[in-house]
């Protein structure tokens, strides 16, 4: 399978509220180092600037970040900022709140409903807008998010964030914060190596309520932030032969293929990575490969 010319409009398109991305989006947090955060060395500052721009020309139009994306080197939102500022149109930028984190890379407690407007604000100081398209509310272990919810609802009100969205949530947190305001999108983790009754019951709720979901760790597996895993099941080994693309395309292609509302987020700092992550929208899993590797994830049970 070529990836010379396939964009990212192969893998369709769903509306965040009033926004429309193609589904095959991009995370920045692998940017700031080689796994994650202050973990491991990030790429030169000249290639992660051009991976961005190499995204956004393959027709990535939703790219995840937030604040607290850096590294002693590197900071996600500057490298978007430099990169891609003035800002298309129909560039869409997700980011998140919640967690605290030092400047020396330490992770404080969790944010305070009171504390959110600062994180806002400073994400639209790094990344040099006036609004932000996208904030996800980064659950930090509360049993009840409606305090820290409303409060996003207040600067939704007030013009600073556009849409709304959850992370790291269980089913009754969705109920919760719908109850507030309108949920465009939930981001938890989901991979075909992870089962989780929760992450499914997650899944199904938000395709019946027209709300996006996105995974993250969809290629990591249970690598998680340490980067793409290495551990394919046989059935993905196979499947990827039969396509003539890596096992990296396959566990991207089976994500999408959960859901028309199902956005996928690969991050990578390299420019061959990333021709690949956005190719994968182009692989089309027949009904008898969606169910062997069904089977692997039901295995994992």
């Amino acid at each position: 399978m070529t990836t010379e010319t396939i964009t990212a409009h192969a893998a369709g398109t769903w509306d965040l509220g009033d926004l429309s991305v193609n589904r095959l989006g991009f995370g920045a947090m692998r940017l700031t180092g080689s796994a994650a955060f202050h973990h491991g060395v990030p790429s030169r500052r000249d290639r992660s600037i051009a991976v961005l721009r190499t995204a956004v020309e393959l027709g990535v139009n939703h790219i995840d970040t937030a604040a607290f994306y850096f590294s002693a080197l590197r900071s996600a939102n500057e490298l978007i900022n430099t990169a891609l500022s003035p800002y298309a149109d129909d560039l869409v930028i997700a980011t998140k709140v919640g967690p605290h984190r030092e400047y020396d890379g330490e992770w404080g407690t969790a944010a305070r409903p009171d504390q959110l407007r600062g994180h806002v604000e400073e994400n639209l100081r790094q990344l040099g807008r006036d609004h932000l398209d996208l904030v996800y509310l980064r659950r930090m272990r509360q049993d009840s998010i409606a305090e820290h919810f409303g409060a996003l609802a207040e600067l939704r009100e007030a013009g600073l964030v556009r849409h709304l969205g959850i992370s790291a949530v269980r089913p009754h947190h969705l109920a919760e914060a719908r109850a507030i305001a309108p949920v465009v999108a939930v981001q938890n983790r989901y991979a075909l190596d992870r089962p989780s009754p929760e992450a499914d019951a997650l899944l199904r709720l938000c395709g019946e309520a027209g709300i996006a979901f996105v995974p993250f760790y969809a290629v990591a597996g249970d690598a998680g932030e340490h980067g793409a895993t290495d551990a394919h099941d046989a059935e993905v080994l196979a499947v990827a032969r039969a396509h003539g693309v890596t096992p990296a395309q396959i566990r991207l292609a089976w994500t999408l293929a959960q859901g028309p509302h199902v956005l996928a987020i690969p991050g990578t700092g390299n420019p061959d990575h990333l021709r690949e992550n956005v190719a994968a929208g182009a692989v089309r899993l027949t009904e008898e490969e969606l169910g062997r590797l069904n089977a692997v994830r039901a295995q994992g049970s």
